[in-house]
């Protein structure tokens, strides 16, 4: 798996490693209780999650498998969400987001807290006194959250919140991948700030991992014959270098630069296992030639 550059998160013992495992589904799992347990005991030392995942439960597994393995040696990034119910997003809801997770997770502070998916709320409202943007600074502020970031979806609305340089960290999901540049603003507004960057969705919702239900979809949304086509080039290019196409995109991710952290999603122990074998796959400069002379990707669906 290729070094990327050295990167320390505060609250953090060492530095942030290259790859994440995003657990967004590990609470609607029917295995998710394995699955946390092995997380305990595996390979990879850091685990992504939010408040809302699967109401709550997400969060809940992580916590009991902490706790069952003594703290683990595990680091926990996390994200504060608006009421379920209401979609209120103000301070007040930041901070109670905040004293949910720390309960479910049994921990005191967490390094990384990301405002997740604003969307019911304009930049100006988070942005203002008693909003969640100067809720996230206090918690920095008290030593409770050791960087604050953005994590969010939806045309231009993540460099908005970049430019406030408010934040230390950025999440951006399904828009830096083998088949998709649309993070470009956001990895070079990030690295220009010299905030973490975490990029997630290597695989594009699973049409890059090839997943049998994803193969029409790409971030969730259907795909154009081009989009497809393009996809099958990279299919077979990787098939001929004995990569396969999921080891070629994580280490897309892996060798970008401006790149912190990759998290990628893991839904069972089986998936988890073969993640350790795509990275360390070694990926032979070449390929990467071959890919720029198939040309820029077609346009990926818009979310």
């Amino acid at each position: 798996m290729p070094e990327q550059h050295e990167r320390r998160v505060p609250g953090m013992s060492g530095p942030l490693e290259a790859v994440t495992v995003g657990l967004s589904a590990l609470g609607r799992e029917p295995d998710g209780e394995k699955l946390a347990d092995a997380l305990m005991s595996g390979r990879f030392r850091q685990l992504d999650t939010s408040n809302e995942y699967a109401g709550g439960r997400s969060e809940t597994l992580i916590g009991q498998a902490l706790a069952n393995a003594g703290g683990a040696g595990v680091t926990i990034f996390t994200k504060a969400d608006r009421d379920p119910d209401t979609g209120v997003f103000d301070g007040d809801r930041v901070m109670r987001s905040f004293e949910e997770t720390i309960t479910r997770l049994g921990v005191e502070r967490l390094p990384v807290y990301h405002l997740h998916d604003p969307f019911t709320i304009t930049l100006s409202e988070a942005m203002a006194p008693g909003g969640a943007v100067p809720a996230l600074v206090s918690l920095r502020e008290q030593g409770l959250v050791g960087e604050i970031g953005i994590a969010a979806a939806g045309g231009t609305l993540v460099q908005d919140y970049i430019r406030t340089d408010a934040f230390d960290a950025v999440l951006t999901h399904n828009r830096y991948t083998l088949v998709d540049r649309r993070g470009e603003d956001i990895l070079d507004l990030a690295t220009e700030r010299n905030m973490t960057v975490f990029n997630a969705a290597p695989f594009g919702g699973g049409i890059l991992s090839g997943s049998p239900r994803r193969a029409g979809r790409y971030g969730y949304r259907p795909i154009s014959p081009e989009f497809g086509q393009h996809v099958e080039r990279l299919r077979e290019l990787a098939e001929r270098w004995g990569i396969g196409l999921a080891a070629a995109a994580l280490h897309f991710s892996l060798a970008e630069p401006r790149v912190h952290s990759t998290v990628v999603g893991v839904t069972s122990v089986a998936r988890l296992e073969q993640l350790g074998a795509l990275a360390d796959t070694v990926v032979p400069d070449g390929f990467w030639d071959e890919v720029a002379a198939l040309g820029s990707p077609p346009p990926s669906p818009v979310d």
